[in-house]
């Protein structure tokens, strides 16, 4: 209790100080101090003459006699004691300011005549505990966008908590709960640039409870990351069954993400010790099931060893691992082909999450089209107009934006409460289409029994989620021959594909797969399991 009374007295003399407000005279100072801190400084604060009030203050004396000695003189020998703190007072302000300057620029500011680099979205998915916040810790570390003196603090943080393995996760993890379970719930991000590209890091959570927060960060990559952890055990539980890995990377290809780089991580643990046979060995279990999801094995999928931890084979290559012999994580990602995007398409920004902040600002990533200031846009499915103030990417303000960057916009003419996650910004000329009644070709990939018309599920498209019935099934299709057969079927069951008719209970916007790719598949979600990939074909 004295040590707080002190610091509050402390703070309150000073700021009388630095306000410069002379005492009014004759106020006794003994009131202003409890009597056990009088006692505590051996100082009776009111009786104490002054003499020679300014000539006499030597630093040996107690700050409290020092401050208050003032008021017993008359108001004006105040102010000239007052002087001499002001001086640096000034300064510090100043001083504060250039040094906030100095931390805040993170991000490089382009030149204007620089061409613009080109955006990626990167997201990082894999079973719980495979280490997917540890690597994007380390890739910020390693490309300058974390300091290492924020890392030592995160370091000295997790020791106090016997969890000094997790620091490099806090980088993205940051809030109380995610740190104290070591588990990331929302979608963290971050930014990293690299000499050709600058990628946005979507950090997933890999806990099956928070599969629907997965959805909404991979519906806006472009590049996928399983993250699969070496470890004896650990690969094995999040391939099985009830693991995340197999969940995650179906998900993965439904929303439209179309490299997928493994990284086997914790190669550096002592029951692995970078063996080769390990690596195989987690190699030739993926490989199958990555082909039946859709990924093609020798264009889609890059394998690579890595350990989080230690960093090894993300930015530089590393000697404990000579039988790898192409590009670490980084370099790799950097020389990946650029991807064609269309900026003279329509305009489409599925809305991921919106706020209140002086107006109303929502976030999303522009999926084609280009945005710019003061555009008329309309807000679909309730086709409310409203008009861009301002364009933020990536926390950087813009006059315009174009395809595969992650915005967030101010807008003007629409609430905060009229807006759901899930709606999409459009152009005038050329609205999305919105309805509850489509034709989807599904493909059932894990599913305990059949699938009858009246079924219900949970149906995840873009960054909407609603849910669904199957009102009618139409045809199943041969897999390899792509026929579809003459009579309705009763029913389907697990690795069958058919077309069916489904019915929302809610209006949402949708696209056929045809015309747009990217709004035009879905996962439909049941119990907890995602057993479903799906395109549109007719809405």
């Amino acid at each position: 209790i004295e040590a707080t009374i002190d610091g509050q007295l402390e703070s309150a003399f000073t700021t009388l100080n630095v306000n410069a407000k002379p005492f009014v005279p004759n106020v006794n100072a003994a009131e202003f101090v409890p009597a056990f801190v009088q006692g505590h400084h051996g100082v009776a604060l009111a009786k104490t003459p002054v003499e020679n009030g300014d000539a006499e203050m030597t630093t040996e004396e107690p700050w409290d006699q020092k401050e208050v000695e003032p008021s017993e003189e008359e108001p004006g020998g105040g102010v000239c004691v007052d002087r001499g703190p002001e001086g640096p007072d000034e300064t510090a302000p100043e001083m504060m300011e250039e040094e906030e300057e100095v931390l805040v620029p993170k991000v490089p500011p382009t030149q204007p005549d620089a061409p613009k680099k080109e955006h990626i979205n990167v997201v990082f998915i894999g079973h719980v505990d495979a280490g997917k916040s540890t690597i994007g810790g380390q890739i910020m570390y390693l490309t300058g966008m974390v300091d290492k003196r924020t890392l030592e603090k995160y370091e000295r943080e997790a020791k106090e908590k016997n969890r000094e393995t997790w620091y490099l996760s806090w980088a993205l993890d940051t809030n109380q709960e995610e740190r104290d379970k070591g588990k990331t719930v929302e979608v963290g991000r971050a930014y990293f640039e690299t000499d050709k590209k600058h990628f946005t890091i979507l950090d997933a959570p890999g806990h099956k409870s928070f599969v629907p927060n997965m959805i909404g960060g991979a519906s806006q990559a472009d590049l996928a990351v399983l993250v699969i952890s070496a470890r004896k055990g650990e690969f094995e539980t999040g391939f099985e069954k009830g693991g995340q890995t197999r969940e995650h990377a179906m998900l993965a290809k439904t929303a439209g993400v179309k490299h997928l780089i493994v990284l086997v991580n914790k190669m550096d643990d002592p029951t692995v010790n970078w063996s080769l046979e390990r690596y195989e060995e987690c190699k030739e279990k993926l490989v199958p099931f990555l082909k039946k999801v859709g990924f093609n094995p020798k264009k889609d999928i890059h394998f690579m060893p890595c350990s989080g931890l230690t960093g090894a084979n993300l930015k530089e290559p590393t000697n404990m691992c000579s039988w790898y012999t192409g590009l670490p994580f980084i370099p790799h990602l950097d020389s990946l082909p650029n991807f064609n995007r269309s900026s003279d398409g329509p305009v489409r920004l599925p809305i991921v999450d919106k706020y209140k902040d002086m107006g109303t600002v929502i976030l999303g990533k522009l999926e084609s089209g280009s945005i710019s200031k003061a555009q008329q846009l309309v807000m679909m499915p309730n086709r409310h107009v409203v008009e861009v103030l301002s364009l933020l990417s990536d926390d950087v303000e813009t006059d315009d934006a174009g395809p595969g960057e992650n915005l967030k916009l101010r807008l003007k003419g629409i609430e905060e409460e009229e807006i759901l996650p899930g709606f999409i910004l459009c152009n005038a000329e050329n609205l999305c289409h919105s309805g509850r009644t489509f034709d989807a070709q599904i493909v059932i990939i894990e599913h305990k029994s059949i699938i009858c018309p009246g079924y219900n599920a949970v149906l995840h498209i873009h960054t909407c989620i609603e849910e669904v019935q199957i009102t009618a099934l139409i045809c199943l299709v041969d897999k390899k021959t792509g026929e579809k057969s003459k009579t309705r079927p009763r029913f389907v069951k697990q690795d069958q594909v058919c077309i069916a008719r489904l019915r929302t209970a809610g209006t949402i916007c949708l696209e056929t797969f045809k015309d747009f790719p990217q709004m035009g598949r879905f996962t439909l979600r049941d119990e907890g399991v995602c057993a479903y990939i799906s395109i549109i074909l007719s809405v």
